[in-house]
């Protein structure tokens, strides 16, 4: 029997430096929330609110409104959607066993985007009292209802005999993707000019809609599913094995891999809803995760969802400041420091990729 040294067992593990790397993100999340309550064209400053509140003076109007109206919902927003969708890409990377895998692979992006696409389009020839009643969240229900859909689609598809396929869950996705595309290219060919600016705008992204209300109506299903997701931590682990070994050691995979599924729609349709379509946070965040502190879900998804959130707040305070007092799609600003990475990650595993 071979001897294992403690300075052996310390290399390989990593739990210390993902301890570590917890704390680390912690406090980063904590520093861009603050730089994003401070930053921005109103000029608004959370220490000078701070300050009246203490002295017992009453805080301006147009304080309160940036600060308490504006800024802290869009910051609240940004936090949920960041964490969603790189833990929805950490979770499924990890049910893939792919480190370039997306929350994208299972349509719920591309659903969702069929159904905002039909709810700008088509949203005129609703009946005027449903119109009445949706009203200003009448795209981000088409969207979630969409994104849901195409989960719900997918995954009868890729399920036989009380088992799902993973291999055929991809390919079902990818091709649901492309039939979601070409519906949407029917209706964008259908939209006057007022409605192609809408959907230029929805599909790049943007946190400038966040409100209160709005997020109270996404923020449950996100917080649902980013607490469901460390549950996933032991199976996700075993998954990596494969499947017949995850079998042997007692996890339920197929119970697994619908648990997955739902808490990655539910994530990513929510999110997706509310902010339109940002890309690359879900590829980035846990393959960088992945290269620093190792592979192990029970870090990974904590960290994932830190790093992520700390990303898109960042990533929104750039689209706010950039080009201000205009505002750039936040889209824009995640594709610009995603794609390089992204080509990065590609230019590694040409290894592995080329078959």
């Amino acid at each position: 029997m071979v001897a294992i040294s403690p300075d052996e067992t310390a290399q390989w593990d990593r739990a210390p430096r993902a301890r570590r790397t917890t704390l680390m993100l912690a406090a980063l999340l904590g520093l861009v929330s603050v730089f994003s309550l401070t930053v921005g064209a109103a000029g608004t400053s959370p220490w000078a609110v701070l300050a009246d509140w203490l002295a017992g003076r009453e805080i301006g109007l147009a304080d309160r409104v940036v600060l308490f109206e504006i800024r802290l919902p869009r910051l609240a927003m940004g936090a949920l959607v960041g964490a969603s969708l790189a833990v929805s890409g950490a979770v499924m990377q990890g049910l893939f066993r792919n480190p370039l895998a997306d929350p994208g692979l299972v349509g719920v992006s591309a659903g969702a985007g069929l159904g905002a696409i039909a709810a700008i389009v088509l949203g005129g020839l609703l009946p005027a009292g449903l119109a009445a009643a949706l009203g200003y969240y009448a795209v981000p229900v088409a969207a979630f209802a969409g994104g849901w859909a195409s989960t719900l689609v997918l995954y009868a598809i890729s399920t036989r005999r009380g088992r799902t396929s993973v291999a055929t869950m991809l390919l079902a996705g990818i091709a649901l993707g492309a039939l979601a595309g070409a519906l949407s290219g029917i209706l964008v060919y259908m939209a006057d000019d007022a409605q192609l600016r809408d959907l230029t705008f929805w599909g790049l992204g943007s946190l400038a809609g966040a409100t209160w209300a709005k997020l109270a109506a996404a923020a449950p299903l996100m917080i649902l599913a980013l607490a469901c997701a460390p549950m996933l931590a032991r199976g996700l682990n075993g998954l990596a094995l494969g499947e017949a070994a995850a079998n042997h050691i007692g996890i339920p995979v197929q119970r697994l891999k619908a648990v997955a599924i739902l808490t990655v729609a539910g994530a990513t349709g929510a999110a997706v809803a509310v902010s339109g379509g940002i890309g690359f946070v879900g590829i980035v965040v846990p393959h960088l995760l992945r290269l620093a502190i190792g592979p192990d879900h029970r870090f990974l998804l904590v960290n994932a969802a830190l790093l992520g959130a700390a990303l898109l707040i960042l990533a929104d305070v750039i689209a706010r400041v950039i080009i201000a007092p205009a505002e750039l799609p936040i889209g824009i600003v995640t594709a610009t420091l995603g794609g390089p990475f992204f080509l990065w990650i590609l230019l590694r595993k040409r290894g592995v990729l080329d078959l």
